[in-house]
């Protein structure tokens, strides 16, 4: 069973991206969204296309594969932090370890860390 699932906030991520910590951002929002605004380098992978969970696990694998081999970090994201809470439960239960989400999500890192980010 997954443990309760850890989150990070914009500021803490904004740091780890400046030291080039590894890690996978990946945006659980729909396509128009990510389109709208993304975080840089995210993978996109909507929640409302997580219907296979081999497919999940492997798109997942291999991203994680060509960013960095070892200990990387998974970071879920979306708009405000909540589907990515559910993305990141969705990914521990597929056996996938050191998964977070971002808390307050995209808009939070808007109004905090990059307001050239759109708000929607």
């Amino acid at each position: 069973m997954p443990g309760a699932i850890e989150q990070i906030t914009v500021e803490s991520l904004s740091g780890w991206l400046a030291q080039k910590r590894a890690v996978l951002l990946v945006d659980v929002r729909e396509r128009w969204e990510h389109t709208t605004a993304a975080l840089p380098q995210s993978l996109l992978l909507p929640m409302s296309e997580m219907g296979d969970a081999e497919e999940t696990r492997s798109q997942l694998q291999e991203a994680i594969a060509a960013r960095a081999p070892g200990d990387l970090t998974v970071v879920a994201y979306c708009h405000h932090g909540v589907r990515s809470l559910n993305a990141a439960a969705y990914f521990q239960s597929l056996g996938f370890e050191g998964v977070i989400s971002l808390a307050g999500g995209i808009d939070a890192w808007s109004l905090r860390i990059d307001p050239t980010v759109p708000r929607y």
